[in-house]
């Protein structure tokens, strides 16, 4: 394609009001771009100045800065190649702003490509290339602006429907570059403009990207108690938000998109756990990289046994810091100290008067080698968050259990993460 021919079809695009060619025309990968590119020998925003008023502005500066872009792209320059998309998207604001949401498509092809050059830049030059990163995220938190902002436009054209997919990229780079307590400022701007268009209404990958990043933002914030405001089901099922997020995150992803289900659920699987609901086989046989995860934690949590489950977290402890998710799963223990006293209890024939020594003995074999005054206290803390019900008698160092449900499911509890 010709620069000639490619300025025609910039324009029929524009008069037609083709989101979709705008979007393929404005991308620098196509190869359309690599054509255009081989009529200039080393194009620059001079040598170009003569193509200035070929097409209404801004559009003859877009067309020009695209050709910038493309050669840096082509001759393997992505710092330069991303500097000048920031340009780009930047001259394309000009025009959005001013336009109804047929752009939209377009907007969010050029946000990608920022993105990805932006990705480009930080694989290169590591650390320092971090900045470009938060550049990135800077220029695409003025298009989540500027999509906000759309007072004028008809509701079905509203430059509002591209809040969430541009808060998806922002996100997506705040924790690319470890900014993460940045995308905060994002959240509140959503929850003070109650005209947006409720979440239900949007894409439902655009609900996905975003329910998927706010439970990542809770889950690493440890916010495991408050239930959200915004919350479509009731507390009474759900009392950690990002548990909340990530389960509607996971429902509402497309069943073929497996890579993303996973990502997923590496996080909501142990907030899962936490509640007392262990993934099934059948789930775990669907992802094999979670199974290889998480199935040694779960069979130690069945069986009682804290031997294994410690061994199992001392081998898995690098990986599961790589996640993030090496004190979460670690909480779990308590689940399988549960399920030992459980043991008891039931061998005991559930009694509800059981000497402390009981449980000692348990410990033991179990492979924790603690003191009787240890098991205690192991036995007090399971009745403070609710995993049994009873009370000690230290004088006479005995456990008096409750009649009836002794050990409540843990998922009953009153709350199971106020004391997280």
């Amino acid at each position: 394609m010709k620069f000639s021919n490619y300025l025609l079809n910039l324009s029929t695009a524009l008069v037609d009001k083709s989101g979709v060619d705008l979007a393929y025309l404005l991308s620098p990968r196509k190869d359309h771009g690599k054509t255009i590119i081989k009529e200039f020998r080393n194009p620059t925003r001079q040598s170009m100045k003569q193509f200035e008023g070929s097409m209404e502005s801004p559009w003859d500066e877009i067309a020009i800065q695209y050709v910038l872009v493309v050669n840096h792209i082509a001759r393997n320059k992505p710092i330069e190649a991303f500097k000048e998309e920031a340009h780009l998207v930047s001259l394309f604001f000009r025009y959005f702003t001013s336009n109804s949401g047929w752009t939209l498509m377009a907007l969010f092809s050029m946000l990608r490509d920022l993105r990805d050059l932006a990705i480009d830049v930080t694989y290169e030059n590591g650390q320092s290339g971090t900045m470009n990163m938060e550049e990135a995220a800077r220029v695409i938190s003025k298009a989540f602006t500027n999509c906000v902002m759309d007072r004028q436009s008809p509701y079905v054209e509203s430059r509002k429907w591209g809040v969430y997919y541009v808060v998806g990229l922002i996100m997506k780079s705040y924790f690319r570059v470890k900014r993460i307590s940045l995308s905060k400022n994002i959240l509140r701007a959503i929850n003070a403009n109650p005209d947006i268009p409720p979440l239900t209404a949007y894409p439902r990958s655009h609900q996905v990207i975003y329910r998927y990043y706010v439970g990542m933002l809770e889950f690493l914030n440890e916010d495991f108690v408050k239930v959200s405001s915004r919350s479509l089901l009731s507390s009474y099922f759900f009392n950690c938000v990002s548990e909340q997020e990530l389960t509607l995150a996971f429902y509402t992803c497309h069943i073929a998109a497996k890579r993303n289900q996973e990502r997923i659920l590496i996080y909501l699987i142990p907030l899962r756990i936490l509640r007392g609901h262990l993934p099934s086989r059948e789930l775990l046989d669907r992802f094999p990289n979670l199974d290889k995860l998480f199935s040694p934690f779960v069979s130690a949590i069945r069986k009682g046994d804290l031997s294994a489950f410690d061994a199992v977290l001392e081998k898995s402890e690098r990986r599961l810091v790589e996640l993030n998710l090496l004190l979460t799963v670690e909480r779990a223990r308590e689940l399988c100290m549960r399920v030992l006293f459980r043991r008891v209890w039931v061998v005991s024939e559930k009694s509800n008067r059981m000497p402390i020594s009981l449980f000692h003995s348990a410990l033991q074999v179990s492979g924790q080698d603690v003191p009787v005054e240890e098991a205690e206290c192991f036995v007090a803390n399971m009745i403070y968050k609710g995993f049994m019900r009873g009370y000690i008698s230290h004088e006479k160092q005995m456990v008096v259990v409750a009649n009836t449900n002794a050990f409540p499911r843990p998922a009953d509890r009153v709350s199971p993460y106020a004391n997280l």
